[in-house]
C-alpha cells in the first residue's frame, strides 16, 4: 500500500463505514429499548494494518470487525437459579393462600365450629335424653359437620384437579420451548461465525426461550459456544442437546419395578384405590443372612415387605412406632396398605398367579396419580415428579424448582398432607363415636340389625391386613356383651358375652366374620339369628324377642358397624347410620345397666359423647406419625400447618424475588439500553461520521490539486 492522497481516501472510507455501522447499531439499540430480552449491541473496532515506513510505522485507519452482544453469561446462570426458586415459592404462596382462605375459621362456619356444635348437641341430649327435639338436634348437627367435612375435602380435591389441568398445559409449553431452543441452536450453528458474523438476534431469542423454560422448571445450562448449547434439569435429565431435544410427559398412574440379580419373580404388582403419595415397596430378607425374601403366597412362605410414602426415607409404622410389614399375596388375599389394596398377579392377568421368588431389596414403586416423566425414548422414561420427604428435605433426583414443580408439590406434599390429616381426623371421629355408640342403648331394643362394614373374605381373621375390614386394625382381644329381652314384658331373657367356643373371648388374629356369626347363633340358643349377606353381618331376633348391646372391650361391634352412629371412614363417604336417622329411638344416649335395664332418662352414652370433646385420642398419619390429642386440637393443628406453610412460602418468595431482581438488574446493567447513553453515542458517532466525510473531502481536494499540476 502506498501513501498519500489515495491512502488518506481509503482511510476515510473505512472510518466512514465504521461510523456508519456504529450509527446503525446505536439506532437499533434505541429502537429496541422496550423490547424485552433484547441485549444491547456494540461495534468492535480494530486498528487497520500497520506498515513500516519512514519516518516511522504508519497505520491504515480503522476496521469495524464485529457487532457483539453485551451479555453476562455467568450472571444469567445465577439468575436462572434464583428465578426458578422465585417462581416456585411464588406459585406455592399463591396456591396456599387459597387453602388458607378455605380453612378460615373466622367466619364461624368452619370445621372447628361444626365439630363444637356437634359435641354440644350431645350435651343438650344428655340434659333431655328422652326428648325427641334434643335427639333430632344431634342428627342435625352431625349432618352439618358431615357436609362441612365433605365440602372442605371436596374443595381441596378440586384444587388438585385444577393443578393437573394447569400442569398439563405447562408440560405442553415446556415441550414446545425445548423444540424451539433446539431449532434455534441449529440456526445459530448455520449462521454464527465467531468474531465475523455474530447471530445476535438468534442468541437473544434463545435467551428469552431459556428464561421462559426456567420459569417452568429448574434448569442448568452448558454453553460450549454457538449452537453447541445444552440444557439439563438440576437433577441431570437432558432437555436440549444442541439441535436435539427430549420431551416431558404428564400421564396417568404407573408402577416401576426394580428387581435384583438373584430375583426369579415373574409377575407384576397391582393395586386398587387412590392416594396423593407414591408407595415404595421394598422386600425384606426371609431370615438372617438370606438374600431371598420369599414368594407370593397365602401361606407362611409369603415374602415380607415394608412400605414408604416418601421415597424410602421413612417407613410406615404402627401406633407404637414399630415398623409395619406386609406379606405378598394374590388377588384373593390382597392386603390393605393405607388407602390402597395391593396384591401380586401374573404379568398379563391381575388375578393370575405370579411365580418365582423375590430377593431382598427388590422394589416396586406405585404412583397412584398423574405423574411427570422425562422421556428419553420409547423404551425409557423417568419419574421426575417433585417429592418432599417427611423430614422436610426434597428429593434432589426430581424437579425442585419452577412453577411446574411448585404446583405438583402443592398437589401432593401440601394439599395431600392436609387431606390426609382431614381424613385421619374424620376416621378417628367416626371410630371414637361409633366405639361409644355401639356400647350404648336408645329408647328401644332391636329386632333386626344390619352391619355397615363388610369384609373381602368372610373366612379370614378380622384383624388380618387382607380381610378388607375398614377398622380391622383397631380391633382387640376382649369380650362383647349382648342382651336378649322378652319383647312383650321388656324383661331380660338372657345376657352374655359372645362365646367363641368353650367360653373363649374374641381374638381379632383368629376369629373371622363366620366365627362371629356362629358365636351369635350359639351363645343365645337361637334367640338371635346371625347371617352374612354381601359380606356383612345381619342380626335378627326370633319372634317375641329383642336384643341390645352392652360393654364391648374388643371394639368388635364398632368394627363391624353394629349399633353405630356413623358409617364410612373418610370425608368422602361419611354418613349417619340409616338405622338412627329412620328412627330416633335408636340414637344411643343411655346404656344397659347392671340389671340389664334400658332406662329412657339414662344419659350415660350422651355424656360420654360430649366428653369426647376434651378427650385425648390416638391419631396416626403417615406424615406425622402417632399423636395423642383431642379431635379439636388436631384440626386446629391442621389449620396451623396451613398458616405456617403459607408464611414460609411468602418469606421464601420475597427472599428469592429480591435475589432474582438483583441479578436481573446486574444483567440489565450490561445488556440493557440506557437512552441517555445511546443518545450521547449517537452524537459522538455522528461527529465521527462527519469527520470521516471531511477526511474524504480533504483527500479529494489533495487529489484535485495534484491533478491540476499536470495542467
Amino acid at each position: 500500500m502506498g501513501f498519500g492522497a489515495n491512502a488518506i481516501l481509503d482511510m476515510g472510507r473505512q472510518a466512514l463505514f465504521a461510523s456508519q455501522v456504529q450509527l446503525q447499531v446505536t439506532g437499533e439499540n434505541i429502537a429496541n429499548v422496550n423490547n424485552v430480552g433484547y441485549s444491547r449491541r456494540s461495534v468492535t473496532l480494530e486498528d487497520g494494518q500497520y506498515i513500516d515506513y519512514q519516518p516511522g510505522q504508519l497505520g491504515t485507519g480503522v476496521r469495524a470487525t464485529a457487532i457483539v452482544r453485551d451479555f453476562d453469561e455467568m450472571v444469567e446462570k445465577m439468575y436462572l437459579d434464583q428465578a426458578s426458586m422465585r417462581d416456585k415459592w411464588g406459585e406455592l404462596w399463591q396456591q396456599l393462600q387459597g387453602v388458607e382462605n378455605l380453612l378460615n375459621e373466622a367466619s364461624g362456619t368452619g370445621v372447628s365450629e361444626a365439630m363444637s356444635q356437634y359435641f354440644n348437641s350431645w350435651n343438650d341430649a344428655a340434659s333431655n335424653a328422652d326428648n325427641y327435639g334434643s335427639r333430632q338436634t344431634v342428627i342435625t348437627s352431625a349432618q352439618t359437620l358431615i357436609s362441612t367435612l365433605k365440602q372442605v375435602d371436596s374443595d381441596m380435591a378440586n384444587m388438585q384437579d385444577r393443578v393437573n389441568e394447569v400442569v398439563y398445559d405447562m408440560v405442553r409449553d415446556a415441550n414446545i420451548l425445548m423444540e424451539q431452543i433446539a431449532d434455534l441452536n441449529n440456526e445459530i450453528q448455520v449462521h454464527h461465525i465467531e468474531g465475523e458474523n455474530n447471530a445476535n438476534a438468534l442468541f437473544d431469542e434463545r435467551g428469552r426461550k431459556v428464561r421462559e423454560l426456567g420459569e417452568l422448571l429448574d434448569i442448568s445450562t452448558i454453553d460450549n459456544g454457538g449452537g453447541n448449547f445444552t440444557i439439563l434439569t438440576k437433577a441431570g435429565q437432558n432437555l436440549v442437546d444442541g439441535d436435539n431435544y427430549y420431551e416431558l410427559e404428564f400421564s396417568a398412574a404407573e408402577t416401576e419395578t426394580v428387581l435384583g440379580p438373584n430375583s426369579t419373580f415373574a409377575g407384576d404388582i397391582y393395586y386398587d384405590g387412590e392416594d396423593d403419595f407414591e408407595y415404595t415397596i421394598e422386600f425384606l430378607s426371609s431370615s438372617a443372612g438370606s438374600s431371598m425374601a420369599g414368594m407370593v403366597s397365602s401361606a407362611g412362605t409369603a415374602a415380607e415387605f415394608r412400605v414408604s410414602l416418601d421415597g424410602g426415607v421413612t417407613w410406615l409404622t404402627d401406633d407404637d412406632g414399630a415398623q409395619k410389614t406386609f406379606f405378598s399375596r394374590g388377588y384373593d388375599d390382597r392386603v390393605i396398605v393405607e388407602d390402597l389394596e395391593i396384591w401380586f398377579g401374573s404379568s398379563t392377568d391381575s388375578k393370575g398367579t405370579a411365580t418365582g421368588e423375590f430377593s431382598a431389596g427388590d422394589t416396586f414403586t406405585i404412583s397412584p396419580h398423574q405423574a411427570l416423566y422425562w422421556v428419553e425414548n420409547s423404551a425409557h422414561k423417568e419419574n421426575i415428579t417433585p417429592q418432599l420427604h417427611f423430614n422436610g428435605e426434597e428429593n434432589d433426583k426430581r424437579l425442585t424448582g419452577g412453577s411446574m414443580a411448585a404446583l405438583l408439590t402443592f398437589r401432593d406434599n401440601y394439599t395431600g398432607k392436609y387431606r390426609e390429616k382431614l381424613d385421619k381426623l374424620t376416621e378417628t371421629l367416626i371410630w371414637e363415636t361409633n366405639r361409644r355408640h355401639s356400647q350404648g342403648a336408645g329408647l328401644q331394643a332391636f329386632s333386626v340389625m344390619d352391619a355397615t362394614y363388610s369384609v373381602n373374605d368372610t373366612s379370614k381373621a378380622l384383624g388380618s391386613d387382607s380381610t378388607g375390614l375398614t377398622f380391622g386394625d383397631r380391633l382387640q382381644s376382649g369380650s362383647a356383651f349382648v342382651y336378649v329381652y322378652n319383647a312383650s314384658s321388656g324383661l331380660v331373657q338372657s345376657s352374655a358375652a359372645l362365646d367363641f367356643g368353650g367360653g373363649a373371648a374374641f381374638n381379632p388374629n383368629i376369629h373371622s366374620l363366620e366365627d362371629v356369626q356362629n358365636a351369635f347363633t350359639n351363645t343365645f340358643g337361637g334367640a338371635i339369628t346371625a347371617s352374612i349377606t354381601n359380606n356383612k353381618l345381619i342380626l335378627e331376633a326370633q319372634p317375641g324377642t329383642t336384643f341390645a348391646f352392652g360393654t364391648d372391650s374388643s371394639g368388635l361391634m364398632a368394627g363391624l358397624g353394629l349399633n353405630t352412629f356413623f358409617r364410612g371412614d373418610s370425608p368422602t363417604d361419611i354418613l349417619i347410620n340409616e338405622k338412627v336417622t329412620s328412627d330416633l329411638d335408636y340414637l344411643a344416649t343411655g346404656h344397659v345397666n347392671g340389671a340389664g335395664e334400658m332406662n329412657a332418662g339414662d344419659n350415660t352414652t350422651a355424656l360420654s359423647m360430649f366428653a369426647l370433646r376434651e378427650t385425648s385420642v390416638t391419631i396416626s398419619s403417615a406424615v406425622e406419625g402417632t399423636t395423642e390429642t383431642t379431635l379439636l386440637e388436631y384440626y386446629n393443628s391442621l389449620v396451623g400447618n396451613v398458616g405456617s406453610d403459607t408464611n414460609r412460602a411468602e418469606f421464601n418468595q420475597n427472599f428469592y424475588l429480591t435475589l432474582a431482581n438483583d441479578l436481573n438488574e446486574r444483567q440489565q446493567q450490561v445488556s440493557g439500553i440506557n437512552l441517555d447513553e445511546e443518545m450521547s453515542d449517537l452524537i459522538k458517532y455522528q461527529a465521527s461520521f462527519t469527520a470521516a466525510a471531511k477526511l474524504i473531502t480533504t483527500a479529494d481536494q489533495m487529489l484535485q490539486t495534484i491533478l491540476s499540476l499536470k495542467a
